[in-house]
C-alpha cells in the first residue's frame, strides 16, 4: 500500500499554541483509533501490568493496575491505586485493535522538531527518537503508530508538543516509551513499560509493562474525552501542577513570577527567569526554575 513520507524541515516563525500541560476541552468526531474506543480504560490516566512505581510525582486522575500481585511502590508520591482487571482489559483491546489494522499512514523520519501536523495517522517504521516542538492543528484526531515494521521504541528527550486536543491524540508504540524533561500531548498506548523522567503528560499512560514515574506529572482525561479539570497555581505559572495560568505578569515583566521570556514547555519557562533582568523598583529577586518535589 502506497505511503507518503514527511520529513522535518526548517520553518521561520514559532507558534505559540496551548501548552502541553493545559487541561484539554473535548474534541468532536474522535475517531474509535483514537482518544476513544478504549473501554472501561478511557477513565484511568494510568494504568501499569508488571509494576507501578512513583518517585515525587503527582498524576491527576485514577490510577490502576491489572491485578492484586502488580508491584506498587511510592516514594513521595500519595496515589491511590486501583485494581482494574476490566479497565486494563480494554486498553489491550484497544492496543491490540490498532495493531491488528496498521495500514495506509503517513510515514514521519527525523526528530520532528519544527513540525507541524494537521489530524491524520502518522507513522515510525522501526523506533522514533524525539526533541524540539511538534505543533498539532485542529482539533484531531491525531494516531501516532511506532514501530509498524515489527520492532519500535518511542524515545522523547526535551521533546514538546503544542497545540491540538491532548485528549484526542494517540501514541500506540510497539515496544517501550521512555519521556525525559518532555512536555507530552496524548494517550500512550505501550507495547512494554513506560519511563517518565522530569516530565509532564496531559493524557493517559497505559503499558503492558511496567509504569515509573519521576519527578514527572501526568494530567488525565476523563472516560468523555474531556481533560480532567485542575487548579493552577498563579505563583507557580507553568509549574509542576502541568498546568500554565497564562501571563502573570499581567503585562508588565517586572512583576512575572514565572515567564521573563523563557520559552513554553516544561520544566518551567526553560531559559527565562535565570537569564533574564528586573529592573522595576520594589522587585528585582529572579524565582528558580527548579521543580518543586
Amino acid at each position: 500500500m502506497r505511503r507518503v513520507t514527511l520529513k522535518a524541515g526548517l520553518i521561520s516563525f514559532v507558534v505559540f499554541a496551548m501548552l502541553a500541560g493545559v487541561a484539554p476541552m473535548a474534541a468532536a468526531g474522535a475517531s474509535p483509533k483514537a482518544a476513544g474506543g478504549l473501554g472501561a480504560a478511557a477513565g484511568f490516566a494510568v494504568l501499569a501490568d508488571t509494576a507501578l512505581t512513583c518517585t515525587n510525582s503527582t498524576v491527576t486522575g485514577p490510577v490502576g493496575v491489572s491485578s492484586s500481585t502488580t508491584a506498587v511502590t511510592q516514594t513521595g508520591c500519595t496515589l491511590t491505586v486501583q485494581v482494574a482487571p476490566g479497565a486494563y482489559a480494554g486498553f489491550l483491546t484497544a492496543y491490540s485493535g490498532i495493531a491488528g489494522s496498521l495500514g495506509k499512514c503517513t510515514v514521519l523520519t527525523g526528530t520532528l522538531a519544527g513540525v507541524t501536523l494537521k489530524p491524520g495517522t502518522y507513522c515510525f517504521d522501526a523506533a522514533a527518537v524525539l526533541t524540539g516542538t511538534l505543533t498539532l492543528t485542529g482539533t484531531g484526531p491525531w494516531l501516532f503508530e511506532i514501530g509498524t515494521s515489527g520492532t519500535g521504541a518511542l524515545t522523547a528527550t526535551n521533546f514538546t508538543v503544542v497545540g491540538g486536543n491532548p485528549c484526542n491524540v494517540t501514541w500506540w508504540v510497539r515496544q517501550a516509551v521512555t519521556l525525559t524533561t518532555s512536555a507530552f500531548q496524548g494517550t500512550i498506548l505501550a507495547g512494554t513499560d513506560i519511563t517518565l523522567t522530569g516530565t509532564t503528560l496531559t493524557g493517559r499512560a497505559l503499558a503492558t509493562g511496567a509504569v515509573t514515574m519521576t519527578d514527572s506529572h501526568i494530567v488525565g482525561c476523563t472516560g468523555t474525552g474531556k481533560g480532567v479539570k485542575q487548579h493552577c497555581n498563579q505563583g507557580v505559572g507553568n509549574g509542576p501542577e502541568g498546568c500554565d495560568p497564562g501571563n502573570s505578569n499581567q503585562g508588565n515583566a517586572a512583576r512575572s513570577n514565572d515567564e521573563l521570556g523563557g520559552t513554553p514547555g516544561h520544566p518551567g519557562r526553560q531559559g527565562g527567569n535565570h537569564n533574564a533582568s528586573v529592573g522595576a523598583k520594589g522587585n528585582s529577586t529572579l524565582h528558580s526554575n527548579a521543580k518543586s518535589k
